[in-house]
């Protein structure tokens, strides 16, 4: 296939390789694993806005919603059980997490993939069949391991499969999938909800097991990374093997000697959570901890969990609240999300960092000042201000699609040495998983008290996130993976964790 390589190594050596459909067809598939988590995100809001489960399963709900007309608008659907049927999936998800990386580490990354897909099978059929709130969060537990494993492992999979040149696109590939996922639960939702006999919900919530099903039966032929089977084994032949059929050429031997080097680094780590922990690799932990922390602060979860909810409360109908969410929320995040696969690889990381950054922050400040100025605790919008602030939740939307909601993904994937990788990944994933519950148990009470102030409160993150990502964020498009640990020596500030001399004589000697 077309579209040869050479990317330059340390020490003066190339790294060759053509983009073959070998290495594109196993990244798709692998990819995959974003549909999980974006059909989850995209159901969990609109199934909580149908009117049939909240009489069902959360009826307190649903008698504020319909009976209680001297309720504020804004705390209709606060009730900490209806936040728990959504944040209880992250919250297996962040433990299952962390018992990936161990898996994704001695059995590979294409076993945790197998993992993560079947636990999301077993999850969906038990939550399409719940008769009672019990069965319906054992279902989601079951989810949540399921994307607590294909989180930790997808990422990495496809930053060790892919040329260093189009790590970036390839990488990203996992968030258009999440986004294809959001657009496709949403407009599910909307034909399940005109079902009559009040069970269309159940369709929704079985129907995770189509794109979990993909996945698993994807997983069963994927190629095990050169990365892993060097790290796992002392096979260098078939690791070699595997990298040439990846990369589309015979010569391989300085990558090769690269990832070897690594792997022998790895193999001498027993204890990689612990290890994580020193100086050295103290850019790293921060980044594995930040960029996933200001991710789910970004306010995105107002928009992607609760859309349908926001929509119902500036007074628009339970049809049209389904509708609106599947098309901005998908649609918006699907479109936006194929930008950085062009240009961060082009452009770099920072630059759609900080452009998004920007643009989020303008829309969160417009839509909470037109509701703090147009939306009291009870009434409605005129329909003029109504579509205005559909019309900035498109702009938010666009703004996080292609720049928080991929490179938050991409860039902790391709950070970290072999040796701390699969915990590092693990990190990144549970302090995500966390703050993703955090914000789920708790936005609902939130919106109830802060009222418009949310959106305000987000806004705050959007600036301390943008800022420190201009000053401490290195630029990382391009890098060879093995290579990376070079963009922290370089930086003004991460530079000083290192031991210099020592380091240095230690990578010289290498090479």
């Amino acid at each position: 296939m077309a579209a040869g390589l050479a990317i330059t190594s340390e020490g003066g050596r190339y790294y060759n390789g053509k983009m073959t459909v070998f290495v594109v067809l196993s990244c798709i598939v692998a990819a995959t694993g974003g549909l999980i988590f974006g059909y989850d995100i995209g159901i969990s809001g609109g199934v909580t806005s149908m009117e049939p489960f909240l009489k069902k399963f959360f009826p307190e709900v649903y008698r504020k919603m319909k009976e209680d007309t001297k309720i504020s608008n804004y705390c209709k659907f606060d009730s900490q059980l209806l936040a728990a049927f959504t944040s209880s999936l992250y919250i297996s998800g962040l433990i299952a997490s962390l018992f990936a990386s161990t898996v994704t580490r001695a059995f590979g990354r294409k076993a945790s993939i197998l993992v993560g897909g079947t636990a999301f099978l077993a999850g969906s059929a038990i939550g399409g069949a719940a008769l009672n709130i019990y069965m319906l969060i054992f279902g989601r537990v079951l989810l949540g391991v399921g994307i607590g494993f294909t989180n930790q492992s997808v990422p990495l999979y496809l930053s060790e499969m892919a040329p260093p040149k189009h790590r970036g696109a390839f990488t990203i590939g996992f968030q258009v999938c999440v986004a294809i996922g959001v657009l496709s639960a949403n407009l599910l939702n909307y034909g399940t909800q005109k079902i009559k006999g009040g069970w269309g919900w159940r369709i929704s919530l079985a129907m995770a097991a189509a794109p979990a099903s993909i996945l698993t039966i994807g997983g069963l032929f994927l190629p095990e990374t050169p990365n892993s089977i060097i790290q796992r084994t002392n096979d260098y032949q078939k690791a070699e093997k595997m990298l040439q059929r990846v990369r589309g050429t015979a010569d391989v031997q300085a990558e090769l000697d690269d990832l070897i080097r690594a792997g022998s680094v790895s193999k001498n780590i027993n204890h990689p959570f612990k290890k994580i922990i020193q100086r050295k690799y103290r850019p790293q932990l921060v980044m594995a901890i930040l960029i996933p922390f200001f991710q789910q602060v970004t306010g995105v979860n107002i928009i992607s969990f609760y859309a349908p909810v926001l929509f119902r409360t500036i007074k628009l109908s339970e049809n049209t609240s389904l509708l609106m969410s599947a098309l901005v929320t998908g649609g918006i995040g699907t479109v936006s999300a194929i930008l950085p696969m062009i240009l961060a690889d082009k452009l770099g990381r920072k630059v759609l960092f900080l452009l998004g950054g920007i643009q989020m922050l303008v829309s969160q400040v417009m839509i909470g000042s037109i509701m703090a100025a147009q939306l009291g605790d009870h009434g409605g919008f005129s329909i003029g201000y109504a579509y205005l602030i559909l019309v900035l939740i498109c702009v938010y939307k666009a703004g996080f699609g292609f720049s928080w909601g991929p490179l938050g993904w991409l860039v902790p994937s391709e950070i970290f040495p072999l040796e701390i990788r699969s915990a590092g990944q693990s990190i990144t994933v549970a302090v995500g998983l966390l703050f993703t519950s955090l914000v789920a148990q708790t936005f609902l009470a939130m919106l109830c008290h802060f009222k418009a102030g949310v959106f305000f409160f987000f806004g705050g993150w959007l600036t301390v996130m943008t800022t420190f990502v201009h000053f401490f964020l290195p630029e990382t498009k391009n890098v060879p993976i093995e290579l990376m640990d070079k963009v922290w020596r370089e930086h003004w500030f991460w530079r000083k964790f290192f031991d210099d001399v020592g380091e240095e004589s230690k990578i010289q000697g290498a090479v």
